[in-house]
């Protein structure tokens, strides 16, 4: 396949960025990667892609044909390319799991992540945290029990669950860093830690998934611009 057929608009630290890009190389496709600066302004090519949203990923597929939201693109390259690996579990009950947890991981789960590098005061932070360690029991389980024993959420290979869990493992680790705490703790969420360990070492991923530091260091500058915009509302 030629790389100008399969283009995916992100930026290198979002993940859900990583969410296509994953999903196209576990399908061995070529595709240009076209990295947006979302901090110096949205490309005329994102704005027109998307124009609802207006917001990366953004997968376009031959001819004007852009597919947007991370998770709706992997379930597009997974029914598009069919003749590669399966990204979806082929039982409609498993199906649907995958995509509860993957809604779940969006809805709730991440947003508490975020929190914790804005929380205002220990208490505020003490709850988002809570919220985040009860939801990597809740996923220890639903590994547990979507692997059957196996390396990976989808089985013997990386899957679409996976895949929506998986790319939250950078912000994971850089709020680990930021708060100097194990969240995913050998202790508490054994299969998570080797799954994660599996995970980001895999072909598709390593490649994709940002590096702690770097990652790190935007952190810093996002949470800075946080503050700022919340201290700037109260003077007003």
């Amino acid at each position: 396949m030629a790389t100008n057929e399969v283009k995916v608009l992100g930026s290198w630290p979002s993940p859900f960025a990583m969410r296509p890009r994953i999903a196209l190389n576990l399908k061995s496709l070529t595709y240009e990667y076209i990295e947006e600066k979302l901090w110096e302004g949205k490309s005329e090519l994102l704005l027109q892609s998307n124009p609802v949203y207006k917001k990366i990923p953004v997968l376009i597929h031959g001819y004007n044909k852009p597919i947007c939201e991370s998770l709706i693109i992997v379930q597009y390259i997974d029914e598009a390319w069919s003749s590669g690996p399966s990204i979806l579990p082929s039982d409609p009950c498993e199906r649907a799991v995958a995509r509860f947890w993957a809604a779940y991981l969006d809805d709730k789960w991440f947003p508490a992540v975020k929190s914790i590098g804005v929380a205002k005061g220990e208490e505020a932070k003490k709850a988002a945290i809570a919220l985040v360690e009860e939801g990597l029991a809740l996923m220890e389980e639903a590994y547990d029990k979507c692997s059957k024993g196996k390396g990976y959420f989808g089985g013997d290979e990386v899957g679409y669950l996976d895949i929506a869990f998986g790319s939250f493992l950078g912000w994971l680790r850089v709020t680990e860093k930021f708060n100097a705490m194990k969240l995913l703790d050998e202790g508490k969420t054994p299969g998570l830690v080797k799954w994660a360990d599996r995970f980001c070492s895999h072909a598709a991923v390593k490649d994709v998934m940002p590096d702690t530091d770097k990652l790190a260091e935007f952190g810093k500058f996002v949470i800075a611009k946080i503050r700022a915009a919340g201290a700037a509302a109260e003077m007003h």
